[in-house]
């Protein structure tokens, strides 16, 4: 069930993928990789927040987010997948004290090649040390997406691939780099796809592996009272809920179901909810020419007035610009 809410979360928020650098190294190397909003209108058009992720197919690195004060660097074995949903800017390197700055110039090759991935080669006549496959997934981050706001600035899935690998992921990666060297016909769509379900596959395994005390959207999924508020809340969000009638469905107290939801996820059940009619009801402005009144009605609202006041409310914008917005976008 929990699975269930992650899907209709990523559903709503558009998540969309792309394979776009094959590269090849050989030491010493460094590749520096800018904010992803620097690079989102080359590597997913329309997409108003890129999350970069890397799969080490062969040898070693180390990876850093490069904000002062982010982490130490972290090292990376053959197999490993490093991901940073936040979109921060990050180096890749043969050794953790190694800096470069961006080639944007390799974004704007790759977003103009006939075919995807793009292969870049920093060997310069040395023997292949590393080899890493990039891809990058855009989603929407406004109105409102719980899950981003719950993931660190840097995710590390060891041993997702290759021999130490196991299970679902490791054959999604042995998929996907299969398909980086086919490039038959339908690659393209074929690579976005497994981009996703590799990314769904690290959020997995990254929920599967929080600590007990871990706070946040995916901890609130597994907790018993708050997993059942939520996954009400998801299946039917245009109910005209109450705190009292959400636990008692969830079957906790209401003073519990209320600490306990607004301590793992920073804010109470109704503002969740409210949160995430607005988010349902971007999605649904930003497909198509829905009227504002089905809108309205399909995300809880009785009427068109009271919808269009709560969204600009939430968003700062009127239904009808939020759509404009979204149109120009694409």
């Amino acid at each position: 069930m929990e699975q269930d809410i992650l899907s209709d979360v990523l559903r709503s928020v558009r998540l969309s993928g792309a394979i776009f650098f094959e590269v090849d190294v050989a030491s010493p190397w460094v590749a520096a990789a800018p904010p992803s909003r620097s690079i989102a209108s080359l590597v997913i058009p329309g997409a108003q927040h890129v999350i970069e992720y890397h799969v080490l197919v062969e040898g070693t690195c180390w990876a850093r987010v490069t904000i002062p004060g982010s982490g130490p660097p972290i090292r990376l074995s053959a197999g490993s997948i490093v991901a940073f949903p936040h979109g921060d800017a990050h180096v890749l390197a043969s050794h953790p004290e190694l800096n470069a700055e961006p080639d944007l110039s390799n974004f704007d090759q790759a977003a103009r090649a006939e075919s995807l991935p793009f292969h870049l080669d920093y060997r310069d006549g040395g023997t292949r040390s590393a080899q890493i496959i990039c891809g990058f997934l855009g989603c929407d981050v406004a109105p409102f997406n719980p899950l981003i706001t719950s993931l660190p600035r840097v995710m590390h899935i060891p041993n997702g691939y290759g021999s130490s690998g196991d299970g679902f992921l490791s054959h999604l990666i042995c998929a996907t780099v299969r398909e980086t060297h086919a490039k038959g016909v339908g690659s393209g769509g074929v690579l976005s796809k497994l981009s996703e379900l590799i990314f769904i596959e690290v959020i997995r395994r990254y929920a599967e592996a929080l600590p007990p005390d871990a706070g946040g959207w995916l901890a609130g999924l597994r907790d018993v009272g708050v997993g059942r508020a939520l996954r009400l809340l998801h299946a039917e969000p245009v109910r005209d809920w109450t705190v009292a009638g959400l636990a008692r469905e969830a079957g906790v107290s209401r003073t519990v179901l209320a600490e306990r939801f607004t301590r793992l996820l920073g804010m109470p059940p109704m503002t969740y909810l409210a949160n995430w009619r607005m988010q349902r009801a971007a999605a649904l402005l930003s497909a198509g020419p829905m009227p504002l009144s089905q809108v309205a009605d399909e995300v809880g609202y009785e009427s068109e007035a009271s919808f269009s006041r709560a969204f600009k409310r939430g968003t700062g914008v009127s239904p009808g610009r939020w759509r404009k917005n979204a149109i120009a976008g694409r």
